[in-house]
């Protein structure tokens, strides 16, 4: 256990990087809970709080925050929508979107001479597969984009003033989105989540809730995860050459390369619900911890595969316990099918121009962009 800084300021947070104790932080919600997990680093100021209060902004605990015993019948109900017999069943419609995503890259590559694929072929796609999957119209996807990136800073980065008030601006268009969004979905025919949780007793604003960070999570961490495997697969620091990435497997590697050194969730928060002890140190109530996900979880007790990974080493990169997340079959498969395709479509290209400049917030990390050209 340790103390670390967290951008350019003192880490208020006690940090967990080994992880043995990440797991057992995990799986003993009853002594480390999530309470915190959705609470803003940066707290927001009173301008801001006006802001979000107009648009009748309210995150209920429901879901990744939810300590409560109504969690496991609200799991059960998002858990529906990511099955396994789901997932797989959706992987020919990723495909789908994965290549014509791609040509699209192929054309605008031939257009202009470089092609951004973080616009080209990493947003997109995971934004139409959720919204499909959880039986919400395709539509606004720009502004989701937008709204998502808006809300990440906004809850785990550390804008100033004037920044912050901007971004409580555009939370708030997105929650008065949303909220449109929820009511018309509970009112539709068919299956959808939000009416499934709606049937389950929850309130407009529980699933306003569970929806404003799902909506962000279920597709932009996807995005931010392709993005990082094609930059280092560009880079070739990752030890995958690109024209490689093209096989299934070989891209398939690359992703849970990705997922244990450098996820694009590469770490996580807990409280300490009451007194306890955590590897032989005692820590009080209200302890503020910081959980290492990946960047340190390699395995080299395991057997390794190929290319030198542990079948365990990207074990914790969608956390672990009774709060896993839901989708981490789905955007393992997302993000490999991605890349197989992009590495097919566009053979003999290499990164362009200069380092990228990075998303980097206490929870969150992927390049804005990945420029290419033959």
């Amino acid at each position: 256990m340790s103390a670390a800084s967290a951008s350019t300021q003192t880490c208020p947070y006690l940090v967990l990087r080994e992880p043995s104790a990440v797991r057992e932080v995990l799986h003993r919600p009853d002594d480390f809970s999530p309470a915190n997990a959705l609470i803003a680093v940066t707290p927001l100021s009173g301008q801001s709080l006006r802001v979000l209060q107009r648009a009748r902004f309210a995150l209920p605990p429901v879901l990744a925050s939810n300590d409560t015993a109504s969690h496991a019948g609200i799991r059960k109900v998002v858990a529906g929508f990511f099955t396994p017999a789901t997932v797989g069943a959706v992987e020919p419609r990723i495909r789908e979107i994965a290549r014509y995503a791609a040509a699209t890259a192929v054309g605008l590559l031939g257009a202009d001479g470089r092609v951004d694929l973080v616009q080209a072929v990493a947003a997109y796609p995971p934004a139409i597969v959720m919204l499909e999957l959880l039986g919400l119209p395709v539509r606004d996807l720009p502004e989701l984009k937008a709204w998502s990136l808006d809300s990440l800073e906004l809850f785990w980065g550390w804008p100033d003033a004037e920044r912050q008030l901007e971004l409580a601006g555009s939370a708030a268009a997105f929650y008065g989105w949303l909220r449109e969004l929820v009511l018309e979905a509970v009112g539709s025919p068919g299956r959808n989540l939000f009416k499934s949780l709606a049937e389950h007793g929850l309130s407009t604003p529980e699933i306003c809730s569970l929806g404003y960070f799902l909506l962000i999570a279920g597709q932009e961490t996807t995005t931010q995860l392709i993005s990082t495997a094609l930059f280092r697969l560009a880079e070739g620091s990752a030890g995958f050459a690109w024209d490689d990435a093209a096989s299934g497997s070989t891209a398939r590697d690359l992703i849970r390369h990705v997922l244990a050194t450098e996820s694009s969730v590469p770490t996580w928060r807990r409280i300490a619900a009451r007194d306890t002890v955590l590897d032989g140190e005692h820590l009080p109530a209200g302890a503020e911890i910081l959980l290492e996900l990946t960047g340190n979880h390699e395995s080299p007790d395991q057997a390794s595969t190929a290319h030198g990974l542990g079948p365990t080493a990207y074990g914790l990169a969608f956390g672990s316990g009774i709060h896993r997340c839901l989708g981490a079959k789905l955007a393992e498969l997302e993000a490999a099918v991605v890349v197989q395709e992009t590495a097919a479509a566009l053979q003999g290209v290499r990164l362009a121009g200069p380092e990228p400049e990075w998303l980097r917030l206490l929870s969150f990390q992927a390049p804005r962009t990945v420029s290419v050209e033959f």
